[in-house]
């Protein structure tokens, strides 16, 4: 049985190979481009010999073949299904983790992220300053950026040429700041 399949494989292989030779001028076959029907024979093949091994491997046991036989074509569907939607799944996944870890910025569009509430009610933010991660707390009715003194040498300003002589009103009463310019502050995709 094995020997007969070989040799109806590799028949079929010849003649395939003899009709492309010989159609190599018309361009087509069959309505399909030389290329084209080369690729197809050559599928056929593969799946023929693929089929045929199982078959060997699986003849007492058929109906665990078919079994298999599904199995890897889901599989091979939910693969091509999620690299087909991958850029889509992208935001699932991002969203996901915002859950998992809240403080993590996800991009809604091009200049809004969204920000999930930490289990304490505050919205703690993964940010960047001047490329240096930093966990920072967002108000949304501040009107400054507040760095603690760690988070700014962090970042790399020059604590020694700063002065703490701007008043600041906060949630805990007044309080010294110094005012600094910083090159970069990113949220998420944001800078």
């Amino acid at each position: 049985m094995r020997r007969r399949l070989l040799w109806i494989l590799l028949i079929g292989l010849t003649l395939t190979g003899v009709v492309l030779v010989a159609r190599q001028d018309s361009g087509t076959i069959a309505g399909l481009a030389a290329e084209d029907f080369g690729s197809l024979a050559y599928h056929i093949a593969l799946v023929v010999f693929v089929g045929g091994t199982v078959l060997m491997l699986f003849r007492d046991r058929l109906s665990k073949a078919l079994e298999a036989v599904l199995f890897w074509t889901l599989v091979g569907f939910v693969l091509a299904l999620g690299y087909t939607y991958r850029l889509e799944l992208r935001g699932v996944a991002d969203r996901i983790m915002a859950e998992l870890m809240p403080g993590t910025a996800v991009m809604r569009s091009a200049k809004t992220v969204e920000i999930v509430r930490g289990r304490n009610g505050d919205f703690q933010v993964a940010a960047q300053v001047n490329g240096v991660r930093t966990v920072m707390v967002l108000d949304t009715g501040a009107s400054a950026v507040v760095l603690t003194h760690e988070a700014a040498k962090a970042a790399g300003l020059p604590l020694e040429l700063i002065k703490y002589s701007v008043g600041a009103d906060t949630a805990n009463g007044r309080a010294q700041a110094a005012a600094v310019t910083l090159d970069r502050l990113t949220v998420g995709g944001i800078v």
